[in-house]
Formats: structure tokens, C-alpha cells, sequence
């Protein structure tokens, strides 16, 4: 409960094995370069066997640069691929610069293809595993800002027969990577091959994927494809938007998507509808982009639109991964009530011990307490992009001691931002055994100063040899626009 004056007591219901980090986890807020004239830069994927077999997922043969082809498209013929009515419909807007990816995905390199140079990120249906390398890449591009879109096909279409298929190569991108693996997205693709279906849209009119300046959505194709498990535990941006004939809620999501970070992600269950029929000598291709059934050429521009943060009317915000600023909550595990997930500290840190009171739910961050020499940290990894010209911290802090003094500060609580080589830029506060109050009350800081470059956020309690004083954070925030 609230005002405790007794020294605590770690028992069974504090968390354990809760590791140790003493300098603290970096926050990466990482510098991406300045904006391109145009609005909206989109990177199609090509370095994952998209052509292998009968798929052509190109928007063009002229790589990286589709304008190669031809500088001024008006048809789909005019650029070669699967993917060239998409390519070229948002090239005609003028509003969209297109490229392709023939190497190794990068972010934060000197590559014309790294994904710092990008708003976008599209990964049609991918054959190949990413590299772990790859894999920091993609995360941390999205969580400084990119958009994400993902577009599977069912499972056991490998089409270059090296044992791996979309499915399972973006469910490892989503469950394996040195950035987030606990479900960063709030969705897994389902091993299901569908044969055939017209997932239908939900009723949203809201909704900028399923009314965009591009046309309204209303029905997708399925012609062997998949779904995807939502989890809004995980992640409650996850938001389903077309859904299998039959299903609905978290189960049978044909259409997807969600926010990490600052980024937005989109899922699509099947390649077909993206195919325009056309493509290189060779293939054997099917037209779903254009299906008298479904509206599949509104769907994918709507979130192409979407996921680079602005509108096909020109203007919006520029940038790429970090220089698009998306209004979002950057703390994950935000409430502490998945236990230790996502926040590194001394063992105990985190728990649901009834001697305190979480202000909401049942866990809390619990630093000193014990009555005797004894420091504790808490810390997390989040990343700020640099075009974000607010940047909020905050959390709600109670503070109970059984200190009796009005004038010395024997116990504290330091709020501190340090580089990534553990030194401290600034103390945000310092609090002590004189805030003792009944209650929490919130504290808020601005960190708009440090986007653009890697920094840590830091508690640190310290408490002296005699006489508890125990510092209790909840509800932790850093609200970013």
C-alpha cells in the first residue's frame, strides 16, 4: 500500500531474474539525413528471390531506378515487373520516387538504397531469410519512423526451394531480431494456404487505408494466400482491416496493420493481389491487381500513402525513418504489466508486491526501500526521430520514507539522460526522502533537445545505511509529434 515506512522485503511475488545493467540500456534516437524534395520515398525489395519461380515482384527491370526504363510512365507497360501498375501509379502522381533494392538491406550506411534515404519499405513476398543484420536494420528503421509494408503468400510457397517461404521468413523478421522479438507488431501470419476467397472490409469510414485519396476499399483477393493472429495485448495499434469470409476480431485478418515506434506497419495476406498480370518472359502471372471483385490497386496505394505518413495530394511530412514524425507513445511495457519485458534494472526492480500500490493494473517500478546502503536502476531502449519536434517524458512517481527529517536528503531518485557511452548528459531531477507524499503525482520533462542522436534514460535510487525510503514509478510515458 501506499506510505510505507517499514523497510521492504523482496518475497515471491517480486519479479526475480530481472538483469542487472548498470550504466543503462540506450535510447537510440537516431540522426537520419535531411529530407528529399519529393514527399514520399518508397524502396521495393528485390534482394530476397522476389522473381524466383513464376513471381516477378518488381515495379520495373531497370534497378535501382525505375525512371531508367522510362522517365515518364503513363501506363503500367511502360516499366516491366508484376508490380508496375503500382510503381507507375504512384508515379504519376509526381508525388513518390521509386527505387529498388538489389543488395543487402541497410540502415544508418552510405548506400543510395539504405533504408535512412527511405520513408517506405516494401517486402513483396520475400523468399529468402534477412540476414541478422538485416533484421536491425528493418526494426530500427521502423522504429525511428519508416512505414513497413509486408505482403506474404501461403505457407510452403517457396518459390526457390531453399526451405523457407514468406510466412515463416517474416514471422523470423518479427520474432528474431536484436531490436524487439516480444511481438513488436501485435501480429503473427498464420501457416494456412487459402484457396480462395474476396476478404471483405470493415466498417471504418475513418480509416485512411480503407478511404485514401486513392479510391475506397471494400473487398481484397485471395487466391492462395494467408491470414494473420492479431494480439492487441502486444501491441493495441493492431488493427484488422479486411478479414477472411467467416472471421473476424483477432483471427482470419487478411489486411493488417499497426505502429513500432514511430513507424507504421502493414500486413497483406497473398501476392495476387498485387500482380498485374505483366511482368518479364517467362512467368506465369495473374492479373488480381485489376479483379472486377475486389478494389486491390485502391488497398495498396491507400497504404503506401498511409505508411509514408502523408497525402498523394503533395506536401506532407518529409523524411524517412526518423525524418517523418508519427504522433505515438515510444515506451514499451509502458505500465510494467508485462513484468520485466523491455526494461533492463537490478533484480526486483519490477514487481506486484501488495507492500506497495501500482497506480494502475497490478505492477510497478519500485527502486530503494530497504533501509540500508543499497542502489537500485531501471532502464529501456527507445528511439526518438529526429524530425520529431516534441518529445515528452514522463511518469507517475510516489514517494514514502520513514525518514523523519524536513531538511536532509539521505535517499534519492535520479532521472538522468546519458550517451550511449554511459556518460551523463543531464540530470533531469533529482527527488529525495523530502517528496515524501501520499499518492502519486506525475513529472514530465522534455527530451525534444536529444532527437537526433543516441542517448539513455536512467533511474537511479540510492538509499543510505538506515531508515527506508522507497521511490514507486508507474505509468511511464515518452509521447513523441
Amino acid at each position: 500500500m501506499l506510505g510505507l515506512t517499514v523497510p521492504r522485503h523482496r518475497l515471491g511475488a517480486v519479479l526475480a531474474g530481472f538483469s542487472l545493467v548498470a550504466a543503462g540500456v540506450a535510447v537510440q534516437v537516431t540522426a537520419t539525413p535531411a529530407a528529399a524534395a519529393t514527399p514520399h520515398r518508397i524502396l521495393f525489395d528485390n534482394a530476397h528471390a522476389e522473381t524466383a519461380g513464376n513471381a516477378d515482384w518488381i515495379v520495373s527491370t531497370s534497378q535501382p531506378d525505375p525512371l531508367g526504363q522510362d522517365s515518364s510512365p503513363s501506363a503500367e507497360s511502360d516499366w516491366t515487373g508484376a508490380l508496375s501498375s503500382w510503381g507507375v501509379a504512384l508515379q504519376k502522381t509526381g508525388d513518390y520516387s521509386l527505387k529498388t533494392a538489389t543488395s543487402a538491406l541497410t540502415y544508418g550506411g552510405s548506400s543510395a538504397t539504405d533504408l535512412s534515404n527511405f520513408d517506405t519499405l516494401v517486402l513483396p513476398e520475400p523468399n529468402t531469410l534477412f540476414t541478422t543484420a538485416e533484421k536491425t536494420a528493418i526494426m530500427t528503421f521502423v522504429k525511428n519512423g519508416g512505414g513497413l509494408f509486408m505482403i506474404s503468400d501461403h505457407t510452403g510457397a517457396d518459390r526457390n526451394n531453399d526451405g523457407e517461404d514468406a510466412v515463416e521468413i517474416l514471422n523470423d523478421l518479427m520474432t528474431d531480431n536484436s531490436v524487439d522479438s516480444t511481438d513488436p507488431f501485435g501480429f503473427s501470419i498464420d501457416s494456412l494456404s487459402i484457396s480462395s476467397d474476396y476478404p471483405s472490409a470493415i466498417s471504418d469510414s475513418s480509416n485512411p487505408v480503407l478511404h485514401g485519396s486513392f479510391g475506397t476499399v471494400t473487398k481484397s483477393l485471395i487466391a492462395s494466400g494467408t491470414t494473420a493472429t492479431l494480439k492487441p495485448a502486444d501491441n493495441s495499434a493492431v488493427k484488422g482491416l479486411l478479414y477472411r469470409t467467416g472471421y473476424s476480431g483477432n483471427t482470419g485478418a487478411f489486411f493488417a496493420t499497426s505502429t513500432f515506434g514511430s513507424g507504421r506497419v502493414a500486413l497483406w495476406g497473398d501476392s495476387s493481389p498485387m500482380d498485374d498480370g505483366t511482368g518479364q518472359s517467362g512467368n506465369t502471372l495473374y492479373d488480381g491487381w485489376n479483379d472486377s471483385g475486389a478494389t486491390n490497386a485502391a488497398l495498396a496505394l491507400n497504404a503506401t500513402e498511409w505508411l509514408a505518413g502523408g497525402s498523394s495530394s503533395g506536401g506532407g511530412d518529409d523524411g524517412g525513418g526518423g525524418s517523418t514524425c508519427t504522433s505515438a507513445q515510444l515506451l514499451g511495457n509502458n505500465g510494467f504489466e508485462s513484468g520485466s519485458s523491455t526494461w533492463s534494472g537490478t533484480s526486483g526492480v519490477i514487481t506486484n508486491s501488495g507492500d506497495e500500490s501500482a497506480r494502475t493494473g497490478s505492477y510497478y517500478a519500485w527502486l530503494a526501500g530497504y533501509g540500508s546502503a543499497h542502489t537500485d536502476t531501471l532502464s529501456q531502449s527507445v528511439t526518438v526521430p529526429a524530425a520529431c519536434t516534441t518529445a515528452t517524458l514522463s511518469f507517475y512517481l510516489h514517494v514514502d520514507t520513514a525518514e523523519t527529517t524536513t531538511s536532509t536528503a539521505y535517499d534519492t531518485l535520479k532521472a538522468q539522460v546519458l550517451n550511449s557511452s554511459g556518460t551523463v548528459l543531464s540530470t533531469l531531477a533529482t527527488y529525495s526522502n523530502l517528496n515524501a507524499a501520499s499518492g502519486y503525482t506525475q513529472r514530465s520533462f522534455s527530451l525534444a533537445g536529444y532527437a537526433g542522436q543516441t542517448v539513455t534514460l536512467k533511474f537511479t535510487g540510492t538509499e543510505g545505511s538506515t531508515l527506508q525510503t522507497s521511490f514507486v514509478i508507474d505509468d511511464t510515458a515518452l509521447n513523441v509529434s
